[in-house]
């Protein structure tokens, strides 16, 4: 099909073909003498249309004898030859059967046997399976299964002894009249219309020396022209790698613009090398296979890029949409898709060149186990990464915490920055990069910090043993009313602020305060959490006491001591909060709670976020 396509947009082709009488009716292959009627036909045919376009070289002329190669191939069973080289592969055996038919004893028509071993009536007598030219190896065999089930053939095994045929018989004189003689060496010097024969018959005697079936500049042609298209390829590759691609559609065609190349140099060298060249011999069916190579790299290329192409434009169209897809869900579904395409393509291609491709598929059921053992960790990483998209603990972009048990102590910390097939990308807090295998990663304990819809801020205040009592229910009560009155602190009914003191340390009374701050950024957490602890310390002056020191302490000179007109002052507050009924403890009543929430200010005054209204 591509091959019919590409010689429509090269060749100017008239809607007549010369010679042809009937050029849609198929070659009669309905038993050996029909087959061989058939052959004979066609080379009276092909030596007509050789005649005419010697006299008139042009593309309607070369059309015209190139379709007695489409005609020829029904005669001959190709099953053994690679799809690809179906056409040259037939173009050279009829040929080279001309050749070695023209010069061997065949019988009459008469003689040559109908589809049925005799000529009674049909139910009467056993079908054909085989017949041979008397005195050759040639064979036509009965097709007995495929798309020309129950036709005849020339066999496989004489399309592939028939050159060997030919070197046997070359010498040997004709036996009946030739419209051409050596018909095959002929097609050796022949070419297409843009290379006019005289130009080949005024080249030296040594350039037409026969090659494996080639001449000598047939050869140096062909291997100037495969140079010529790998130039072409690698220079538009340098090109196209100059700039990284960014996603956008300039860069998406700049990445076309390679497999595009590759195509059009596999054009180049097929419609040189079979239409104009016209290679032979060993070298017939190289530009096939290049073309076939070509398109198949080219497919496999645009596949790729198209899949991964889409991915990130479907991502980027994510991007500000609240119920967004997955971006690494999304590329591994691209990259899925284009292996899958990958895959076919290379078996279409692998196939198509005469690979035993679903030999090897089927076969592979035996190694099957041997290739699972050795895939093992592939296999187990790939299972891990299921696992990750059906659980989604983590996203791409997502701040995480990952360790293999929840034991208490310093747990690494990163930023997801790709989750693949078979590894995951994490950059630390430390701006280095690790990758964890998937089936590893799937284990651990993922703690996603960034799914957070709230942080804890859950700390100890150590004061000195100094304090009194009423100090510290002062201090207590400072502390609630701070956190109650501090907008970035939430406080519920499931969710209360809890400033308790909790006991006596070795050396100091413990204070210990837990409340969520409402924010999903932990940067602005440690910003929120900085300034809490600051209104604290100031707190805790104001109150007339201090933060125990973590050691023993022996002091050379006097101490100071605390500020006893604050202790006083504070000692003084809750007497009057216990005369008046109002003492804060166990907790706040809840009118008061009402009047002191969110009234502090917050971002403190002096910050460049303060209200300065």
């Amino acid at each position: 099909m591509i091959r019919r396509l590409i010689a429509a947009l090269l060749l100017v082709v008239a809607a007549g073909t010369a010679g042809a009488g009937k050029p849609l009716e198929p070659v009669d292959t309905s038993s050996p003498r029909a087959t061989v009627q058939s052959f004979l036909t066609l080379t009276e045919e092909a030596a007509d249309l050789y005649n005419a376009y010697r006299q008139e070289p042009s593309p309607v002329t070369q059309d015209a004898l190139w379709q007695i190669s489409d005609k020829a191939r029904r005669l001959l069973d190709l099953r053994q030859v690679p799809p690809a080289a179906h056409r040259k592969v037939a173009d050279e055996t009829f040929y080279l059967l001309w050749e070695v038919i023209g010069r061997v004893e065949l019988p009459d028509l008469e003689e040559i046997p109908d589809a049925y071993s005799g000529q009674g009536a049909e139910d009467t007598l056993a079908p054909l399976t085989r017949w041979r030219i008397p005195g050759t190896e040639i064979t036509i065999d009965r097709i007995a299964e495929g798309p020309h089930t129950g036709e005849f053939q020339f066999s496989s095994d004489t399309v592939k002894q028939v050159p060997r045929i030919y070197q046997l018989t070359r010498d040997l004189p004709y036996q009946r009249p030739m419209l051409i003689e050596n018909v095959y060496l002929l097609n050796e010097q022949f070419t297409g219309w843009m290379i006019p024969l005289k130009w080949v018959e005024a080249l030296p005697e040594w350039t037409k020396v026969s090659i494996h079936g080639q001449v000598l500049w047939k050869w140096v042609a062909l291997l100037l022209l495969i140079a010529l298209a790998l130039v072409l390829v690698i220079a538009e590759l340098r090109w196209a790698r100059r700039k990284r691609s960014d996603g956008s559609l300039r860069s998406y065609l700049r990445r076309l613009s390679v497999p595009l190349t590759i195509i059009i140099a596999g054009l180049l060298v097929w419609f040189l090398g079979i239409q104009q060249l016209n290679v032979t011999g060993l070298a017939a069916v190289v530009p096939d296979f290049l073309l076939e190579l070509a398109y198949s790299v080219a497919v496999v290329w645009i596949v790729w890029v198209s899949t991964s192409w889409i991915a990130e434009i479907i991502i980027a169209s994510q991007l500000n949409r609240t119920e967004n897809l997955d971006a690494s869900l999304i590329r591994l579904t691209a990259r899925f898709i284009g292996i899958m395409a990958v895959l076919v393509l290379m078996f279409r291609a692998a196939h198509n060149v005469g690979i035993p491709v679903y030999g090897l598929v089927a076969g592979a059921g035996v190694g099957g186990l041997a290739i699972a053992l050795a895939a093992r960790t592939t296999l187990e990483n790939f299972m891990g990464t299921l696992n990750l998209f059906a659980d989604r603990p983590v996203r791409e972009g997502e701040l995480c915490r990952y360790d293999e048990d929840s034991v208490p102590g310093w747990r690494p910390v990163g930023i997801v920055e790709s989750i693949g097939l078979r590894s995951t990308t994490i950059r630390r807090l430390d701006r280095s990069q690790v990758t964890i295998p998937n089936a590893e990663f799937a284990q651990q304990h993922i703690v996603n910090m960034s799914q957070c819809e709230r942080f804890l801020l859950n700390t100890t205040l150590g004061l000195r043993f100094e304090t009194t009592d009423d100090q510290l229910r002062f201090v207590l009560a400072q502390l609630r009313e701070l956190l109650h009155a501090h907008p970035k602190v939430l406080h519920t009914n499931q969710d209360p602020v809890r400033v308790r003191f909790v006991g006596f340390g070795e050396f100091s009374l413990d204070v210990a305060i837990r409340v969520y701050i409402g924010t999903r950024d932990y940067n602005e957490f440690l910003a929120i959490q900085e300034d809490i602890l600051l209104r604290v310390m100031k707190l805790v002056k104001q109150a007339g006491t201090g933060f125990a020191f973590p050691s023993r302490t022996i002091y050379v000179r006097r101490d100071s001591g605390l500020d006893q007109q604050s202790q006083q002052a504070a000692e003084k507050q809750v007497r009057e909060w216990a005369s008046a009924q109002t003492l804060p403890f166990p907790d706040f009543p809840e009118d008061y709670r009402q009047n002191i929430t969110d009234t502090l200010d917050y971002p403190p005054e002096g910050s460049p976020g303060a209200d300065n209204g």
